[in-house]
């Protein structure tokens, strides 16, 4: 079955394209449309077939992925033609950062209009470069009888699948680890503009917090690219913050303060402009 399967990927910026080139070696026939007909035609040049809409990408899909910025998006992907042209018995693996009402909003639409369309609710854990290496994390919701059928497509997508529950709790799974990331991110944004106010320079507070218990490896990686002053986008800043807004919009935000103290941080960072680099970008702003 994994070589049978026919899949299309709808939405194709830094976290879909490279999933659709990882779909596309892994031997799975791929068919992908992006807003922008760019990506999808450096695609096609791998192997894919280009189609011209979200429908006609669809009509032959055993499963559909989409990876679109936001619930909006996706329900305005989903009313484009794509929801109704796919097949019956299609599963439809919304892979996007929606939250969990963005989720539920999808799941009745699928439940009102296209019951024969299995949905699977599977956001990834991971930035641009896992993307491109195949080693996202899968949170995975849905029905047990869709494992088997999406396994092909999330083995090639990322190193683990990890199933959590019925649709809705991988999207809020995913809010929980974004805060975490978010925290993490900070805390070593912080903690690096410290040691410069203290007087420090930052290769002293770099070298102090290498192989230290306290750093993951993922912290590790964002200190290396603090120290070369590299903030290139590997998850834009205005994307995290999108994403720890969507956490604080699904439960009483009050609950939250620390959340919200560090969105209203990040909101000014990107109003400084810097929204669109990675989101290590936040240790210039507090070092200003």
């Amino acid at each position: 079955m994994a070589q049978t399967q026919r899949v299309a990927v709808l939405g194709l910026g830094g976290m879909g394209r490279p999933m659709a080139a990882n779909i596309l070696r892994a031997g799975l026939p791929t068919v992908v449309w992006n807003r922008s007909p760019g990506p999808a035609r450096d695609l096609g040049e791998q192997g894919a077939r280009v189609a011209d809409s979200a429908a006609d990408a669809v009509r032959e899909a055993d499963v559909v992925v989409t990876m679109v910025t936001d619930a909006d998006a996706v329900l305005a992907v989903a009313d484009s033609g794509m929801l109704d042209a796919m097949p019956d018995g299609a599963v439809w693996a919304q892979m996007s950062t929606i939250g969990a009402a963005g989720t539920d909003r999808v799941a009745r639409l699928v439940a009102e209009r296209r019951p024969g369309v299995v949905l699977v609710d599977a956001p990834v854990a991971g930035s641009r470069g896992p993307a491109e290496q195949g080693k996202l994390v899968v949170l995975a919701s849905g029905p047990e009888q869709a494992r088997d059928r999406v396994a092909p497509v999330f083995d090639a997508v990322g190193q683990r699948t990890v199933w959590v529950g019925p649709v809705g709790a991988g999207s809020r799974i995913k809010m929980a680890n974004n805060l975490l990331l978010a925290f993490v991110n900070e805390g070593i944004a912080e903690c690096v503009a410290l040691g410069r106010a203290l007087g420090l320079d930052r290769a002293t507070v770099l070298d102090a917090l290498h192989g230290s218990t306290l750093v993951s490896p993922w912290a590790a990686e964002k200190l290396e690219r603090i120290g070369r002053d590299d903030h290139s986008p590997q998850y834009p800043l205005r994307l995290a913050l999108k994403d720890v807004r969507l956490a604080l919009g699904d439960v009483d935000a009050d609950r939250f303060p620390v959340a919200g103290r560090l969105a209203a941080e990040w909101q000014g960072a990107v109003d400084q402009g810097l929204g669109d680099e990675d989101l290590t970008v936040v240790v210039r702003a507090l070092e200003r």
